[in-house]
């Protein structure tokens, strides 16, 4: 058999769910080396009886999985496995990361992606801010992770799409069974520019229970998670709680304490989740992706003037604006950078913002303007 026929003959088996095929890849490395390792190193395995042992030694019948692989080609999709490069390495971190995804399009850059998510039942409010937020977020280089439901989700899609921004879909259903139907032209256009994603079998329907499996992706594929809108019980709050467990950032946005759109929301704040009103308030949580980002794109696009093109700097306000960038700073790091203490470099900041050309932000950041 080839690899790939190894990565799905594995998941076919049951009782191998994915915590313990996680175990497998732990100690033979790959799926092949499980199927060609002995009964006692099966067995050896925490969560391995002699009955599964002798089940994964017989394998599953050949046709179900030859004819997932045949379908999986003709249908323009293909698998990426745990061990791939393009498997998202956040996911990787996870207790329970699904052995591999059937994709659709490109998984592009999940280093620096952020979940936006909430109810189905959007309000008008809630819909005009996830398309604002997943926007500004497009804008600002995160890849925008959503579930494509109706409402929200469907609203941070097409706000990462309006400024040709990335957006990945993570489907509670296999990918041949578009979830909701009226969605399918919105999967083909993200599938265009980012990716349609999902951990069941191409035929799988979007039963109830797939749901709280998919969220563990969306959280677990992010750096944190947005929530826009969602009642006390809501399988947004499970994306939320999942992401909190990950040790990954919870932000939600406030909504009309009169409203039951908002009432899960607002529970995640009293909880202690970060209270977004912009996508400010969510890229200042990271403010070390973009300056790295920044450095690696050369800063081709960037409208900062050239510290000596005409404006009236002294020799330290210069070099203190050639290391800020549109993106927030703390005062702390530009001071260990530039080797100059806090005093100093607070009356430079200041001079610099009142010439119009460095902002100051919440928390003692600083960015251009």
């Amino acid at each position: 058999m080839e690899p790939l026929r190894h990565w799905v003959a594995l998941k076919y088996i049951p009782g191998v769910g994915d915590y313990l095929y996680k175990y497998l890849l732990d100690r033979f490395e790959t799926p092949a080396r499980v199927f060609h390792a002995s009964k006692k190193e099966l067995m050896a395995v925490d969560g391995i009886s002699e009955r599964l042992a002798n089940d994964i030694l017989s394998g599953p019948p050949p046709a179900a999985v030859n004819k997932e692989i045949s379908r999986i080609r003709k249908n323009d999709c293909r698998i990426v496995t745990y061990s791939d490069n393009e498997y998202p390495p956040l996911l990787r971190e996870i207790p329970d990361p699904p052995p591999y995804l059937y994709v659709k399009g490109q998984l592009g850059n999940c280093t620096q992606s952020i979940a936006v998510v909430g109810s189905r039942k959007a309000t008008r409010y809630g819909i005009s801010m996830a398309e604002q937020l997943a926007a500004e977020l497009a804008n600002a280089g995160f890849s925008v992770i959503s579930g494509m439901a109706r409402g929200i989700d469907t609203a941070a899609h097409k706000g990462a799409l309006s400024v040709q921004g990335e957006t990945v879909a993570v489907l509670g259903s296999g990918l041949s069974v578009i979830y909701p139907s009226e969605n399918r032209s919105l999967a083909d256009r993200i599938s265009e520019s980012g990716a349609v994603i999902s951990e069941f079998p191409l035929d799988e329907e979007p039963n109830a229970y797939n749901f709280p499996k998919r969220n563990r992706i969306i959280a677990g594929m992010t750096l944190g998670t947005v929530v826009v809108e969602a009642e006390g019980r809501s399988g947004s709050l499970i994306t939320a709680r999942l992401a909190g467990e990950q040790g990954r950032e919870v932000f939600a946005v406030p909504g009309n304490i009169n409203s039951k759109a908002s009432t899960g929301a607002h529970n995640l704040l009293k909880q202690g989740a970060k209270l977004v009103a912009t996508a400010q308030d969510v890229i200042e949580e990271f403010p070390y992706l973009f300056l790295k980002s920044d450095k690696n794109r050369g800063n081709e696009h960037s409208d900062k003037p050239d510290a000596g093109s005409g404006l009236d700097l002294t020799v330290d306000e210069s070099r203190v604006y050639e290391l800020l960038e549109p993106y927030p700073v703390h005062i702390d790091e530009l001071s260990g950078r530039l080797e100059m203490d806090i005093s100093r470099l607070s009356g430079i900041l200041v001079s610099l913002e009142i010439k119009g050309l460095v902002a100051q932000r919440p928390g003692k950041y600083f960015e251009t303007v």
